[in-house]
């Protein structure tokens, strides 16, 4: 029987993460989950059902009704979806409804891909390989801002910036689950780097862990 390979990728918005762990699904051909959109998901439902963000009780509702069809909505990677995400994140309620299906992801046969906020620290805390993605607030704003510019919607980068430094305190500072390294993570500071040479970095740290294992 193969071996596991789980993969944790954690990290602030727009450091990189989701499309490094894509990427690195494809290449160890594992199960991807983006774990952000479930928190998307139940942000936008309950935003669109008029619940009261600040209610963890009424946003845990929403996250225990939540069906995976509900990752296909292609607005869940917008940025409002992003800040109600990170608004009902913040509750117990639901972090405790989605937990479950992330941790049956993260054992499925073989290994899988995770990226989020929490993986490394709380959903898979025994993973093989941990990754911690970021980059300062100002290379993470310029990059958003580059992006949503890409896609014909021009916004000012000094909000942005404000956007990004505001959730980065919120997620930091939530006391469920904050956003943290894990102490056995490996730091990945792609300020400087493009994602092929993030792509590359990445590669190395889990070849180097295949390696030790197959020793």
């Amino acid at each position: 029987m193969t071996a596991r390979l789980t993969i944790a990728i954690d990290g602030p918005a727009a450091a990189g993460k989701g499309t490094l762990a894509k990427r690195l699904s494809e290449r160890y051909a594992l199960a991807h989950l983006d774990t952000g959109l479930l928190y998307r998901a139940v942000g936008r439902r309950a935003f669109a059902q008029g619940v009261d963000l600040d209610d963890g009780e009424a946003a845990g509702a929403v996250a225990r009704a939540l069906t995976p069809s509900a990752l296909d909505d292609g607005s869940l990677r917008g940025r409002e979806a992003g800040e109600l995400a990170s608004r009902v994140a913040a509750h117990p309620q639901v972090r405790a409804a989605l937990d479950a299906f992330q941790r049956d992801f993260a054992r499925r046969p073989g290994g899988a891909v995770l990226d989020g906020r929490d993986i490394g620290t709380v959903i898979a805390p025994d993973a093989e390989v941990k990754i911690f993605v970021t980059a300062s607030a100002e290379v993470r704003a310029r990059r958003r801002t580059e992006e949503l510019s890409a896609k014909g919607r021009p916004v000012d980068y000094e909000r942005i910036l404000a956007e990004v430094r505001e959730r980065d305190a919120r997620d930091a500072g939530r006391t469920v689950a904050p956003l943290k390294p894990a102490p056995d993570a490996h730091l990945l500071d792609t300020s400087e780097l493009d994602i092929e040479a993030a792509f590359q970095a990445a590669c190395e740290l889990i070849d180097r862990f295949l390696a030790g294992r197959n020793a």
